[in-house]
């Protein structure tokens, strides 16, 4: 055995094992905070990870970015995604997080904003393979032997399609599954995800791959892994408003029974992340932070209410500034006495 081979045997020896789930709830700038993450696991969610967090910012301690990797309450791993654009820079974010306790580090070379691809991160870093090679590196180090994920694109566009050989180059250096967004940075979240090409990377590698993009209920969850070949699923966008979607795939993908939460359970559950967000950061950015949830929420809200009054129902109930006042309207929303108001007038 060569220098190198038993320097990577010798590597992966030390590495905790992981168990990949096979559905999970994608990380999400704004909105996979431990509040939302706590409400997902809650209804079955077997994987939740957190808001991408930039592994420089981490270091200085910002409270903002420390926030976003809070750990949520309940059962399943604790998942912090790390972004960087310096391997320094993901040490340091790696290093934090394993001191910390964290589970598993996944590391972000998918985001397409510009914000973060201008600073050659995220899905920028799918144009720079040694890089991107430093980067995965360092997260190893960091880690200290606790689990690595990556999360990638199909490329960087259309004509760099390279998502099987940045897939081949993690697996070679330890990390444990690949998350696979089925667009290229340049298509952003235009277009529909071309799960059907994800299947090169799944071929690449013996890793677990998960599909991600546009799986919005257990019918695409399951054409996605019949096109891609994956291992598992990523939800996204479509759980806003719906924490238990994950966790109602899984049970579908699983074979086992499921029910929709009862409205009083939804209820129960959009007050908790109202009252967990503001033990979070405070009354007032508690109130604001959870606002997106609650307008979610709403446009899921199985009801006859004509499109103009949900509209107008949204913004009355994001309108309010007080957590009390809001939980008390949101009671007389979900127990029937505006419902029926609306659907009589």
């Amino acid at each position: 055995m060569c220098a190198c081979e038993k320097m990577k045997s010798e590597k992966q020896k030390d590495m905790i094992n992981f168990e990949a789930p096979r559905v999970w709830l994608a990380p999400m700038s704004g909105a996979t905070d431990a509040p939302m993450r706590r409400q997902a696991v809650h209804f079955g969610a077997p994987a939740v990870v957190s808001e991408m967090v930039a592994g420089e910012m981490l270091a200085k301690a910002r409270a903002d970015v420390v926030r976003r990797t809070c750990r949520h309450e309940g059962a399943g791993y604790w998942i912090v995604q790390l972004a960087a654009r310096r391997p320094e820079d993901m040490l340091a974010g790696a290093v934090l997080m394993a001191e910390a306790g964290v589970d598993v580090i996944d590391i972000n070379m998918g985001c397409p904003s510009k914000q973060v691809t201008g600073g050659q991160s995220g899905s920028a870093l799918m144009r720079d393979l040694p890089l991107a090679g430093e980067i995965i590196d360092a997260a190893l180090q960091g880690a200290a032997g606790r689990p690595v994920t990556l999360k990638m694109r199909l490329g960087w566009d259309d004509e760099n399609l390279n998502a099987p050989e940045l897939a081949v180059m993690a697996q070679d250096r330890g990390v444990q599954m690949l998350t696979v967004h089925g667009r290229t940075r340049c298509q952003f979240y235009t277009g529909g995800a071309n799960w059907a090409a994800v299947r090169a990377t799944v071929d690449a590698v013996s890793l677990p791959v998960i599909v991600n993009g546009d799986i919005s209920d257990t019918a695409s969850a399951r054409e996605a892994l019949a096109q891609s070949g994956a291992y598992g699923v990523m939800l996204g966008r479509a759980a806003m408003g719906r924490p238990w979607l994950v966790g109602e795939v899984a049970a579908a993908l699983e074979g086992r029974a499921w029910r929709r939460p009862a409205l009083n359970e939804q209820l129960a559950s959009l007050c908790e992340q109202i009252t967990d967000s503001i033990d979070l950061y405070g009354a007032s950015l508690g109130l604001r932070m959870v606002r997106k949830h609650v307008s979610a929420a709403i446009d899921e809200l199985e009801t006859d209410l004509p499109a103009t009054e949900r509209r107008q129902l949204r913004a009355d109930l994001c309108r309010i500034g007080d957590a009390g006042e809001l939980i008390a309207a949101l009671r007389k929303v979900y127990l029937g006495k505006v419902l029926e108001k609306a659907v009589s007038s």
